[in-house]
C-alpha cells in the first residue's frame, strides 16, 4: 500500500489514480467495508465503481464477489432473501457502465441467486440474458478464464445457465418460469444446430419439461433434481433421439416419478377433457406457448424436433392446436 488510506472514499480514490490494486490494497478495503459488520449502500456503490478498473487479482475478485453478496443477500430484510430493491440496485449497477458485463459482474449475480434463499424472477432472467448475450455476440463475460464463440454454446455456458437455474430454486420446489424458459427458447434459436456441447440439449429439453409440467398442474421437484445432468451426456456419439430416449427413460413417464399432483392445481384443470393425474397432457396455454416458440424463427431446430416427438409418442391428449406443429417431426 503507497499511501495510508484514510477511508474507503479515500482508498477508492487512490487506487483508481494508481490504476492497480494489490493484495495489501485489497486487505485494507476488507478492514473498512466489513470493519463494523455491515456492508453500506455507500461502500457498495464505491466498490462498484472500483469495479470498472478491470482489475483481475484473486485476492480483489474474492473480496468484491463476497462484499456485493453480503450486500444485497444480507443487508436488506429479511436476511437472506433479496428484495425487488436491491436486485433492481444489482442490475443497475451492471447495466450502468454502458457495456457488456465484466466477469467480476456476471460471477458475483450468479453468487447472489446461489446464496440466498429467494430471489426475484427479474434477477434470474437478466443473468440469462447476460449469458444469451455472450452467446450472440462471442464476447463479453463468463466466468474466469472462459472464452466464447458467437453462435455456439460450450460446456462453460451451460454449466453457468444451470447454476442460476439452479441457485433460483434454492431447496423449494419452484418450477421453471415462463421467462426462463423463453431466455431458453432464445438461446437454442440463436445456436441452432451448430455444434453445440452435449450437455446443451440435456439443460434445454428438461427445463422445458419442468415447465411444462408444472403448467400443467403437478408438483414439481427441486430444480437440483429436475436438472441434473447425466455423465452420459459427454458422449456425442448419441444421436439426439437416442439421447432423449435417455433423458425420459419410458417416456414423459419417466420424468412424472420426479413429480406429483397438486391437489389445488388438480381442482383447477376438473374441466380438462381428461385428469392430469392419469394423462400428460398438453393443454391449450401450453400447445399456443410451443407452437409461437417453435416457429418463432421459422425453423424447427433438433432439440426442439426432439422434445415435440416426445410429446407426440407420449402424451395421451396432445391439443389440436398442436398437431399442425407436431406433423413437422417424424
Amino acid at each position: 500500500m503507497s499511501v495510508e488510506f484514510k477511508s474507503l472514499s479515500h482508498a477508492v480514490e487512490q487506487i483508481k489514480i494508481e490504476g492497480m490494486v494489490s493484495p495489501q490494497d485489497v486487505i485494507g478495503l476488507r478492514g473498512f467495508v466489513f470493519g463494523d459488520g455491515v456492508v453500506s449502500s455507500q461502500e457498495a456503490g464505491e466498490l462498484f465503481s472500483l469495479s470498472r478498473a478491470g482489475f483481475v487479482i484473486p485476492e480483489w475478485l474474492e473480496f468484491f464477489v463476497e462484499a456485493m453478496t453480503d450486500y444485497i443477500v444480507n443487508q436488506a430484510k429479511p436476511r437472506g432473501y433479496v428484495s425487488s430493491q436491491n436486485a433492481n440496485w444489482l442490475m443497475e449497477q451492471v447495466r450502468s457502465s454502458g457495456e457488456l458485463p465484466s466477469a467480476l459482474e456476471l460471477e458475483t449475480l450468479v453468487n447472489v441467486i446461489n446464496k440466498a434463499k429467494s430471489c426475484p424472477e427479474t434477477l434470474s432472467v437478466f443473468t440469462l440474458e447476460v449469458v444469451k448475450d455472450g452467446v450472440i455476440k462471442g464476447e463479453g463475460a463468463l466466468r474466469r478464464g472462459a472464452k466464447l464463440e458467437a453462435g455456439v454454446i460450450g460446456a462453460a455456458e451451460v454449466d453457468l445457465l444451470r447454476l442460476v437455474l439452479y441457485g433460483m430454486g434454492g431447496t423449494d420446489s419452484v418450477a421453471i418460469s415462463r421467462a426462463e424458459a423463453e431466455v431458453l427458447f432464445d438461446i437454442n434459436d440463436i445456436v441452432g444446430d451448430a455444434a453445440n456441447h452435449p450437455s446443451w440439449p440435456d439443460l434445454f429439453v428438461k427445463a422445458i419439461a419442468n415447465f411444462l409440467m408444472a403448467s400443467s398442474g403437478y408438483k414439481v421437484p427441486t430444480r437440483q433434481e429436475a436438472l441434473r445432468s447425466e455423465e452420459w451426456v459427454d458422449d456425442d456419439r448419441a444421436s439426439i433421439t437416442d439421447f432423449l430416449s435417455k433423458t425420459f427413460a419410458g417416456g414423459l413417464r419417466g420424468i412424472l416419478k420426479s413429480y406429483s399432483v397438486d391437489d389445488a392445481w388438480a381442482e383447477k384443470n376438473k374441466d380438462h377433457k381428461k385428469s392430469i393425474e392419469t394423462n400428460e397432457v398438453v393443454d391449450a396455454g401450453e400447445a399456443q406457448w410451443l407452437i409461437e416458440r417453435v416457429n418463432r424463427d421459422g425453423k424447427v431446430h433438433k432439440n426442439e424436433r426432439a422434445l415435440l416427438s416426445f410429446i407426440k409418442d407420449n402424451s395421451p391428449d396432445i391439443h389440436p392446436e398442436l398437431q399442425a406443429v407436431l406433423s413437422q417431426v417424424a
